[in-house]
């Protein structure tokens, strides 16, 4: 994809923001959300706010960076406490488990654009989300959440680069999702194992490596990282060090995965 064609889709998305007038974003802090608030910020002004979802899903220091962001780009920023453990068919962690966190996430989000006068709710999908199992995606159709990113065509490669140009540190930040989407469909989700998954990841953040997963497997930690930290893993006490602390948070058994990082590895043999 040329600049060219990429700076037609920005603007293009330009005119779709202007046109939704104002609105309440979904931001979690990640690439895709931080550049859909830093572009509706610089279209609607006062007439957009970003909203965080508090739970246990996601680490706090995921929390810390995403305020840091919003205070950078000089949006405002609301921040909803959640538990999602809470809701009817998420800790059970069937196939369309993601479904009723959306839900949840838009109720929330179009609950504050009412009480704020505000028309719209926005999520930040990206064209690429296309090629993956997406079960929020029924729940931001069925709360008439609009995907300005998606609606624009917009790759993450796209966002990427136009949030290099924009000066967003987001630019090259690692993908991430939800604590849940480290559980096996059928395995369910807990406050414990959450915390189990938290801490190990944290563990692997300290240690320097940019873009991991701690997949939940019962008593095993299959560990991801990206295929080029895989020699990383070996260097410098870090098997030692991760295999100690893994086991104190509560594993028996820590497990590197030879394939590395991929989006959406426990989506692997589904339909």
């Amino acid at each position: 994809m040329t600049m060219s064609a990429i700076e037609e889709k920005y603007r293009n998305l330009k005119k779709i923001i202007k046109e939704i007038g104002s609105a309440v974003v979904a931001y979690s802090g990640g690439v895709d959300s931080t550049f859909l608030v830093k572009v509706t910020h610089d279209g609607l002004k006062e007439k957009m706010a970003a909203l965080t979802a508090a739970s246990p899903l996601y680490p706090s220091f995921e929390l810390e960076e995403s305020k840091k962001l919003a205070k950078d780009i000089g949006a405002r920023h609301l921040i909803i406490e959640s538990d999602e453990l809470k809701l009817d068919g998420f800790s059970q962690n069937t196939r369309d488990r993601c479904y009723y966190c959306k839900k949840e996430l838009f109720r929330i989000c179009r609950e504050k654009a009412e009480e704020l006068g505000f028309s719209h709710v926005l999520d930040g999908t990206n064209f690429d989300d296309l090629n993956d199992f997406r079960p929020g995606t029924k729940a931001a159709q069925e709360s008439g959440v609009r995907r300005p990113l998606l609606e624009a065509e917009l790759t993450k490669n796209d966002i990427r680069e136009l949030s290099k140009k924009l000066g967003l540190k987001t630019w090259d930040k690692p993908s991430f999702a939800c604590l849940s989407s480290r559980f096996p469909y059928g395995t369910e989700i807990t406050r414990e194992k959450l915390e189990m998954v938290g801490r190990g990841e944290e563990q692997l953040r300290k240690l320097g490596f940019k873009q991991f997963r701690v997949r939940y497997h019962n008593e095993v930690a299959r560990i991801e990282v990206g295929k080029e930290e895989i020699a990383k893993f070996l260097e410098n006490g870090n098997r030692d060090l991760i295999v100690k602390k893994f086991k104190e948070y509560g594993f028996t058994y820590i497990a590197l995965d030879l394939q590395g990082y991929r989006t959406g590895s426990l989506n692997e043999g589904i339909d």
